[in-house]
């Protein structure tokens, strides 16, 4: 069964594609099988963290919205990307990270805002994609905020990684689509704080989230200058391992890959 993970974010800014690239590594590097679907239509991003040049794609996520594929025809093998520093490579382990990436041509963005697309056909992608590639894991990098597709992705899902930043604008926007996700019956629920100052003391920042939201928090991962020099080249864990970022990625890694997440895919159905 297919383990269904949505990351969120309220705002925009927040590192939502960056973490969810790293997870999707960690846990390849677990063995296991996972998709990750870039449903950020409108500003798509995260096929560069794995080196996808975007003219040599033959089909995007839009293509399958405009019935001109197959959904796993716009999945892209990005495994090779993933080699560790030891040089262990994931496929070693079973382990594969597939993408489909939405396109960045200005004019199917544009068809996008203006025409929208049928929420119910990603919908039926999302199930497609996961039984025709066998998948451990669906990754879903959402658009931020709160629209149709968002609330779509956030109620199929088993596991909800909502990420924010030690901001005020974070915290209220943060507490209304805990809200949303409570209503929709997400049966997990995870907080990332990202981007925080290594000055701050997490362990009490980390509480006073938790406290604050009654949601556990996976990880509080540190804003570096290694990773803002990065720029989105690569995959930061990967890249400094001994890291505490890569540490925290591996927590929140450890925490979707358990038992219990199996168990509630298993009872959705997916």
């Amino acid at each position: 069964m297919t383990v269904i993970v949505s990351t969120h974010s309220y705002r925009g800014g927040t590192g939502k594609s960056n973490t969810t690239a790293n997870i999707a590594a960690q846990l390849a590097h677990r063995g296991r099988r996972v998709a990750i679907i870039d449903t950020d239509i409108q500003s798509p991003g995260i096929h560069v963290l794995f080196n996808v040049d975007p003219d040599q794609l033959r089909y995007t996520l839009n293509d399958f919205l405009w019935g001109r594929c197959r959904i796993e025809e716009a999945a892209h093998d990005v495994t090779d990307c993933l080699v560790d520093l030891a040089g262990v490579h994931p496929g070693s382990k079973g382990g594969c990270v597939m993408l489909v990436p939405s396109s960045i041509r200005p004019g199917e963005i544009a068809r996008v805002i203006k025409e929208g697309y049928d929420v119910n056909l990603l919908n039926d992608g999302f199930q497609d994609i996961a039984s025709r590639l066998a998948l451990d894991y669906l990754l879903i990098d959402t658009h931020p905020g709160v629209n149709e597709e968002t609330l779509l992705s956030i109620a199929i899902s088993d596991t909800l990684l909502l990420i924010l930043r030690p901001d005020h604008q974070d915290y209220q926007g943060t507490a209304v689509t805990l809200d949303l996700a409570r209503r929709l019956g997400v049966p997990q629920l995870l907080l990332i704080v990202n981007k925080v100052l290594p000055s701050l003391n997490f362990r009490q920042l980390s509480d006073r989230i938790a406290s604050t939201y009654r949601v556990p928090v996976a990880a509080v991962l540190p804003l570096t200058e290694e990773m803002v020099r990065l720029g989105s080249g690569g995959l930061y864990s990967l890249i400094a391992p001994q890291t505490a970022y890569a540490e925290g990625i591996a927590a929140i890694a450890a925490l979707v890959d358990t038992p219990s997440a199996e168990d509630n895919a298993r009872a959705s159905g997916g």
